[in-house]
């Protein structure tokens, strides 16, 4: 039969088998959570779509911490109630489970942004030609951070009354601060709307080669920030460039050419002016016939100059590629028939030469003895 003494006993430290009970069960749940979880992402791997893949792998560590967490949270209400200033403890612990819900939520919204961003990039590289006509790398990366910032400064916001801080209270001085900040930072808001124009007009994206004949700005786009944008040079140093730069230079993306142009001059004897005519002719008939010209490009082949030491005629073609190694490839094969056919005709290339006229004829002195 159980005395006074042991009842006694068991209800003193019967918050001890609360707090026992609350670990195990925190135990249970978090086991629970990774099963289930890594089922559903088994049956998610087997659909093409990224929202479900993301989604699950966002939410796994936030739900094991909002497990772990709200079990400490309870443990700590437990021993709050064995102290007499229990109830301001609890209204203590209240607060702090609501902080960290919203801060775990805000923690898995950011995960499954971030999350479909890489996988829909990966996609975008995998299958260029089905992602490409629905969005690109640069549009990409704008909306995962523009979607970033807006569930930061919503977790702000919903935590502040939390804290029994007034939301109006914090509006108002942000307008009244605010112009005290934009005038300390104008370099800063200037690279921030530079950035945004780069991302609503899209003059370049990510991976475009661009020039700018106004600075010395050539290279490959490797990231564009909110204040600058990562230029790699062809000799492969980082040029950071500040977005405001954009707004006040000219700028041109040779990444977004059509095609490429050919355009040289070549200058023959003037002993072959008589076959000009037929070398042009000829000239404009292989190109025409040329796999990699685009004929339905400007093409002009004509003897336009009269050169201090050759006739000149010029070629303006355009090939069908944009890529850089090719293009000097068909310029050179183009090169060499142009030269074939300069030949074919027994003309030849001109080179600078100088013919003295005038002169009076040298008269040899008679040898001794004659």
């Amino acid at each position: 039969m159980i005395n006074s003494n042991s009842m006694n006993f068991l209800s003193e430290f019967a918050w001890l088998g609360q707090i026992l009970l609350v670990l195990v069960m925190a135990l249970v749940a978090g086991a629970v959570a990774r099963r289930l979880l890594a089922g559903l992402a088994r049956q998610a791997a087997k659909t093409s779509t990224v929202w479900d893949d993301a989604m699950l792998e966002a939410a796994r560590r936030p739900l094991l911490w909002l497990i772990m967490l709200n079990a400490i949270v309870f443990v700590l209400e437990i021993c709050a109630q064995q102290i007499q200033s229990w109830p301001l403890a609890l209204l203590l612990f209240a607060a702090v489970r609501q902080i960290v819900v919203i801060l775990l939520f805000a923690w898995f919204l950011l995960k499954f942004t971030s999350g479909v961003e890489q996988r829909l990039l990966d996609k975008l590289q995998a299958e260029p030609d089905q992602v490409q006509t629905r969005m690109d790398a640069t549009t990409l990366h704008a909306l995962a951070r523009l979607l970033r910032l807006v569930i930061v400064i919503a977790a702000v916001l919903v935590a502040l009354p939390t804290l029994g801080v007034e939301i109006t209270a914090v509006l108002a001085f942000g307008g009244i601060g605010g112009i005290a900040v934009g005038f300390a930072a104008q370099d800063l808001l200037a690279n921030f709307f530079g950035g945004l124009m780069i991302y609503l007009d899209r003059p370049f994206s990510i991976g475009d080669w661009i020039r700018s004949p106004d600075k010395e700005i050539e290279g490959t786009v490797e990231r564009i920030g909110w204040r600058l944008t990562v230029v790699r040079t062809f000799d492969k140093r980082p040029l950071y460039v500040p977005n405001s730069l954009f707004n006040k230079l000219s700028l041109e993306n040779p990444s977004r050419m059509t095609n490429r142009r050919i355009y040289e001059t070549i200058g023959i004897r003037y002993d072959d002016v008589d076959k000009m005519n037929a070398i042009v002719e000829d000239v404009k008939t292989m190109l025409r016939e040329h796999e990699e010209i685009d004929t339905g490009q400007t093409m002009i082949v004509n003897f336009n100059k009269f050169a201090p030491s050759s006739l000149d005629f010029f070629v303006y073609t355009f090939t069908k590629t944009t890529n850089w190694i090719r293009f000097h490839e068909i310029k050179q094969d183009v090169m060499l028939r142009i030269v074939a056919i300069i030949h074919s005709h027994d003309a030849d290339i001109a080179f600078p030469t100088t013919t003295i006229d005038g002169l009076p004829a040298v008269v040899p002195e008679p040898a001794a003895g004659s």
